[in-house]
């Protein structure tokens, strides 16, 4: 490890030097399958022409302003994710965790003005929202939370997918504002929630006057098969965070805003000095443009059901293997015992994977993912799981 570097990851032996689609080679020249996306950021596969193209142009003519001025590419891209979207305004910042800050402000914004002066957002356990003060205390995750104590204050945590639990809260106490939760958890091991969960929340946030935010950070631009993943249940929320596939790797986030929440925000209230900036901004309007162009969210939907539907064939009747579930290009094989081993050997056998919630084996390729591709990986990694169940 490099010295002058602080110790915040434990990573792997390897170090890569260039990508292209769903390659990636590291400095041996090795070649390896990259079915984790840099943890869902590239989805449109590595070195993109889309991208590169942009990106190499808007660096030749202007990187940086300010907010303070107006920003042609910022307006292009807010006007292109409110139309994939159906939301009204949007706020751009640098990251996921960013993108969730604004939403909790905008929560707490919302709660002053209704009177309430400590307002409470109802968030999930097993739920990942960022590494900052609010967003680690808004994770229902102890493991993130140890060491940074004491917390933000204003979170009821509750089960996920637990709608009866969310009523329980509301019957119980009346400084609750809003709902944040994740549509798929993603850190948490895919867990994928009854198909009326956001239904039903919705219908809970209208009835009590809250906020429904909608954490899209992993689950948005197509991932899931449709460009965000509430989509899937045909409803709007009233705020949603995405970032990670947004610049396909140019850091980006956004949280974006519909009904009462678009307009809380004034000048003075919240700001950033990188947030869409013209660079950044020229990624996300590529990344926007080639997945509407390309409709690359159904890709996502259709490549999703034929990795779930091989991998059940693959590893049908395993002992050892609990479940296997996904949504669109989302998908966790949930073993019995730990596995973060398997990512090691699967580094070795060229194969990038993840391993979330200590066994469950967490898959986001690429939306460009080929077929060939995808059978690939089906049977590289089902021989891997195999190899691993019975060497227990």
């Amino acid at each position: 490890m490099n010295d002058a570097l602080m110790a915040t990851y434990n990573r792997l032996p390897v170090t890569f030097t260039r990508g292209e689609g769903a390659r990636l080679w590291d400095t041996d020249g090795k070649t390896y399958l990259d079915a984790i996306s840099g943890i869902a950021v590239c989805n449109l596969g590595h070195a993109h022409p889309a991208i590169t193209t942009a990106v190499c142009e808007q660096a030749g003519q202007l990187v940086h302003t300010s907010n303070i001025y107006g920003i042609a590419r910022q307006e292009e891209l807010g006007a292109a994710l409110t139309r994939l979207s159906g939301m009204e305004r949007v706020f751009f910042g640098n990251s996921g965790a960013e993108a969730n800050e604004a939403a909790i402000k905008l929560a707490r914004l919302y709660g002053h003005r209704k009177g309430i002066d400590n307002p409470a957002i109802v968030v999930m356990e097993n739920s990942f929202h960022g590494r900052t003060m609010a967003t680690l205390s808004a994770t229902g995750n102890r493991k993130v939370h140890a060491g940074f104590e004491p917390l933000v204050q204003g979170f009821v945590r509750v089960p996920y997918d637990d709608v009866d639990a969310v009523r329980a809260v509301a019957e119980n106490q009346s400084n609750v504002v809003a709902v944040l939760v994740e549509p798929v958890q993603g850190e948490g091991g895919v867990n994928i929630p009854a198909a009326d969960y956001l239904n039903q929340l919705r219908a809970l946030c209208d009835e009590h006057d809250w906020l429904l935010m909608l954490d899209e950070i992993q689950t948005g631009m197509g991932r899931t098969g449709q460009p965000f993943a509430h989509q899937h249940n045909d409803i709007r929320p009233d705020v949603m965070t995405v970032a990670k596939a947004l610049g396909n790797g140019v850091p980006i986030g956004a949280c974006l805003a519909s009904g009462e929440a678009a307009g809380l925000f004034a000048p003075g209230n919240h700001g950033s000095t990188f947030g869409g900036n013209p660079l950044a901004c020229a990624a996300g309007l590529a990344v926007c443009n080639t997945m509407e162009g390309e409709q690359l969210w159904q890709r996502a939907g259709v490549l999703g059901q034929r990795l779930q539907d091989g991998f059940r064939q693959a590893l049908d009747g395993l002992e050892g293997v609990r479940e296997i579930r996904g949504l669109g290009l989302m998908i966790g094989i949930e073993l019995e015992k730990p596995c973060g081993e398997l990512v090691g050997q699967a580094l070795a056998a060229g194969l990038l994977i993840n391993v979330t919630a200590d066994s469950v084996v967490r898959l986001l390729p690429p939306m460009i993912l080929s077929d060939d591709e995808a059978d690939e990986l089906i049977a590289g990694l089902s021989t891997l799981i195999r190899k691993f169940l019975s060497a227990q």
